[in-house]
């Protein structure tokens, strides 16, 4: 099975001079050799990433792919950093100079991790589904924090497909990977089992 880790968790915040300050969550997903980044965005301090890595025995130069939820730049500006790294999005593959294709919806990076389309906070909007000893994990931008705020997405390209993203990934997940937060357990909305395959 595949291992989800939450590297820099992230954060909307006021500064005192009343700027925004931003970081995405950015996550590590190990599976077999797959070594997978997920959000390298904006972050204060770079090292903030690195340095996470190196306590897990990995340099920039391991991670074999890096996925993006979406195209905003406080989830991609750091996606350099891995310059060997394949970059994997809602439906594309770019490895090096290459701009590749891939199955798109339900396109498996291996037998327990998937890329969903979920658009709604923006268009291209795509989700890392992860089958764990801990459950399937979802590592998403359906939702900015933990409390499953904000309801209504002020930054949505469309807040009705936003919402059938949420309710396809409630019925896959045991544990959400947010935006800008720390992982949660979303409540259960029924009683059939998650994960199961589907995705």
């Amino acid at each position: 099975m595949a291992t989800v880790d939450v590297l820099v968790t992230g954060h909307v915040e006021q500064t005192e001079s009343g700027d925004s300050s931003v970081h995405p969550t950015v996550s590590l997903v190990r599976d077999g050799d797959l070594v997978i980044v997920v959000d390298p965005g904006i972050l204060s301090d770079p090292g903030l990433l690195t340095d996470a890595l190196a306590a897990r025995g990995l340099t920039a130069r391991d991670v074999t792919h890096v996925f993006v939820t979406h195209h905003h730049l406080d989830h991609t500006r750091n996606v350099g950093m891995f310059p060997t790294a394949r970059v994997v999005d809602v439906d594309s593959v770019y490895d090096g100079s290459l701009w590749l294709s891939h199955d798109g919806d339900g396109h498996h990076l291996s037998d327990d991790i998937a890329v969903i389309e979920t658009p709604g906070h923006a268009q291209e909007c795509a989700a890392l589904v992860v089958g764990t000893d801990d459950g399937t994990v979802v590592l998403t931008h359906a939702w900015w924090f933990a409390d499953m705020t904000p309801v209504q997405d002020p930054l949505a390209w469309d807040q009705a497909a936003l919402e059938n993203s949420r309710e396809r990934i409630l019925g896959l997940a045991d544990v959400v990977v947010p935006g800008h937060g720390p992982a949660f357990r979303p409540p259960k909305t029924d009683t059939e089992p998650r994960g199961g395959g589907s995705t």
